[in-house]
């Protein structure tokens, strides 16, 4: 697990992957995944919007990378968003606590009256604005 800065509370870490979670023995795919690995291999564009994503991110407040596979987890005892990169596109999701109805949200899925993962698609770092912070800032909470 790649970090950014550590979270406030401890975590249970997995002794075969290091990834950590909230909960202790949580089911998971085990794997060594990196952030550059992630990367390696994708276009400028898509990097560039991962990085300024990344940055917004951290603007919130701390948090860990949560790399997998297929996508990045941003996590603080959760994992409160995730971004797969696609060409020069960024597609990403924020869970947030509420359903909020936005043009911008390609699809919304309700989880429990609690948990609703929103997704959404950007091209341009330009995308990547005020109300995308607002999402990110409302989503990191529910991840604490």
């Amino acid at each position: 697990m790649d970090s950014a800065t550590a979270p406030a509370r401890s975590l249970w870490r997995c002794p075969k992957c290091g990834r950590c979670f909230a909960n202790r023995n949580q089911s998971h795919s085990c794997g060594k995944y990196s952030v550059n690995a992630y990367l390696n291999g994708k276009s400028p564009g898509a990097i560039e919007l991962f990085h300024r994503f990344s940055a917004m991110v951290a603007d919130c407040g701390p948090f860990m990378y949560a790399p997998a596979g297929t996508r990045i987890g941003f996590q603080v005892r959760m994992i409160f968003s995730a971004i797969t990169l696609r060409q020069s596109e960024l597609h990403g999701h924020v869970v947030l606590a509420r359903r909020l109805e936005n043009p911008r949200f390609t699809k919304i899925e309700s989880l429990s009256p609690g948990n609703h993962v929103h997704h959404f698609r950007i091209g341009q770092t330009s995308e990547l604005d005020d109300e995308v912070m607002t999402w990110l800032r409302e989503a990191y909470r529910v991840g604490c």
